[in-house]
């Protein structure tokens, strides 16, 4: 196909999101794999690439590391503007720079990330995935406090996950993915001594995932099985809770690894950092999560 148009949401504007996407945007292997279409604020020096104005911030709204009610309100305007451009077909793929969770909420809409706003705005069972070069890692709950995780697990919803992270990785592999499972609790539950939610919850869901073909292992513990990632014998894990998998995905390799959410009718990546507002307006931040991230949403539409 030619290259795909990527809507990209420009995040907060008092963090380093537009400074990342500019700069990536001017790498010569991202102009060759994307037409950019940028969702942001009218000040952004876009040059001759298609800028659509959402925002129209005063200057105090918009000051490198002093994020404001008005910044916002402006960061979720940007996304929900993409959303809608590809709900018209008018963009192939997404691309969201960072936004602050905090002052999305702080400016009175609560928000708890790009993965649940997207899941809402399709109407679609999603799932989070941290696709890495050396480890690729799936999210069973997102952004949930820890003490929630437990209460949100059951067997029916992993045995939907584990579907859609088989079919969602075909694609790319050309085969059915090699799936690992971890345990939530640690050493796996230990037979039980530390924990039954393995027992009681996660082993029933892998042996109804393998009757319906799925290659699908566990669980295991996860210190130890992230211990070998450098050598991983599968395609992917699935962590049961946020920093369980982030935390093995970004120690490996932070500036390559890419935020993927399967299951929307479009290709959704992210990079995966913050905003940095201790560095935004200082022209030190890396492009290179955001390049990645512009590649990855590049070619998951060639391949849809």
């Amino acid at each position: 196909m030619s290259r795909p148009r990527i809507g990209i949401s420009l995040g907060d504007p008092s963090g380093i999101s537009t400074e990342v996407t500019l700069k990536a945007l001017a790498l010569p292997k991202v102009k060759r794999a994307l037409i950019p279409v940028l969702f942001g604020d009218a000040s952004v020096k876009a040059g001759a690439l298609e800028l659509r104005v959402v925002s129209q911030l005063a200057a105090a709204d918009r000051r490198p590391g002093k994020p404001t009610r008005a910044g916002g309100l402006a960061q979720l305007a940007y996304i929900q503007s993409a959303v809608t451009a590809a709900k018209l077909g008018e963009i192939d793929g997404i691309c969201t720079a960072p936004v602050s969770k905090e002052a999305i909420t702080k400016a009175g809409v609560p928000f708890s990330g790009h993965t649940e706003l997207l899941a809402d705005a399709f109407g679609a069972e999603v799932m989070m995935l941290m696709k890495g070069p050396l480890l690729s890692v799936a999210l069973a709950t997102n952004h949930l406090p820890l003490r929630l995780v437990a209460d949100a697990l059951s067997t029916p919803k992993l045995v939907a996950q584990l579907e859609l992270l088989d079919r969602g990785l075909r694609p790319a592999l050309g085969r059915r993915p090699r799936i690992a499972v971890c345990g939530l609790n640690p050493h796996a539950g230990d037979g039980g001594v530390l924990g039954s939610e393995e027992d009681r919850i996660i082993s029933p869901a892998i042996k109804k995932a393998k009757a319906r073909g799925i290659d699908v292992s566990g669980p295991f513990a996860a210190d130890g099985l992230f211990a070998g990632a450098r050598r991983f014998p599968y395609d992917v894990a699935l962590a049961m809770f946020h920093d369980q998998g982030l935390v093995a995905t970004k120690t490996l390799d932070f500036e390559r690894t890419v935020n993927v959410t399967l299951g929307l009718p479009v290709p959704r990546t992210s990079p995966d950092h913050g905003v940095a507002y201790d560095i935004a307006g200082k022209n030190r931040a890396d492009p290179t999560p955001m390049a990645s991230a512009l590649l990855e949403a590049a070619a998951m539409c060639a391949r849809s």
